[in-house]
């Protein structure tokens, strides 16, 4: 298969748009809500996420011929669980910070249904490389998603936007700090947004823009 074939692109975009995991898909939901208090901790996840889905649809993929039908999913999760079980090793010794932050949502990634849904729906059916692509596509488009939500949670809950920095966090933008005159007008933090209900306003929002963009209806 030709990397950059129209099939092989459409592999990868579909999951950005007509087939989003989590606003078409509804899946991941939990994780979404869960760590989309500030940006930093939503790359994180994206990465943790792209690495897990990529290795794991690889590795099933490989071994496909050799599973029995009768254990599959057993060998899946142990799959699975493995590669997240080496991400939190990982985030433990080089991100300690984050990884305190993130806390057990970087373990129940084992439990994340994007996960077992592409190794059994795709990578269990296709060779290495497809199910790879498969694996980007869909940890692109669920990243997307709670980077997208944790901007907009974090800018108007907390007046702020923290990138990664060493696990610690860095302060890239504060509407207290970088934009006074917001400040001396009266503007306030939206609390609400760091909290649960706030997590699923948004959510809701960002899941309606993009079923708009992707022209989806309904069926009554």
């Amino acid at each position: 298969m030709e990397l950059f074939s129209t099939e092989s692109k459409k592999i990868v975009t579909d999951p950005l748009n007509v087939n989003n995991p989590i606003s078409l898909q509804v899946l991941g939901i939990c994780s979404a809500l869960a760590v989309t208090i500030r940006v930093d901790q939503a790359i994180i996840m994206t990465f943790a996420v792209i690495f897990v889905l990529c290795s794991s649809n690889v590795a099933i993929s490989l071994l496909k011929d050799h599973i029995p039908s009768r254990v599959r999913i057993v060998i899946m999760l142990a799959i699975i669980a493995g590669l997240v079980s080496f991400v939190d090793e990982v985030l433990k010794a080089y991100l300690y910070d984050m990884s305190k932050q993130l806390s057990v949502f970087v373990g129940l990634i084992v439990t994340n249904c994007i996960i077992m849904g592409r190794a059994e729906a795709f990578a269990i059916k296709h060779g290495p490389s497809k199910a790879f692509l498969d694996g980007l596509g869909n940890g692109l488009g669920y990243g997307m998603m709670i980077i997208l939500v944790s901007f907009f949670r974090e800018l108007f809950g907390a007046g702020t936007i923290t990138l990664p920095n060493g696990g610690a966090g860095y302060v890239l933008f504060s509407i207290e700090r970088d934009v006074e005159w917001l400040i001396n007008a009266g503007y306030e933090n939206i609390g609400l947004l760091v909290l649960s209900p706030g997590a699923f306003f948004i959510l809701g929002l960002v899941i309606w823009v993009q079923r708009e963009i992707a022209g989806l209806e309904e069926e009554e």
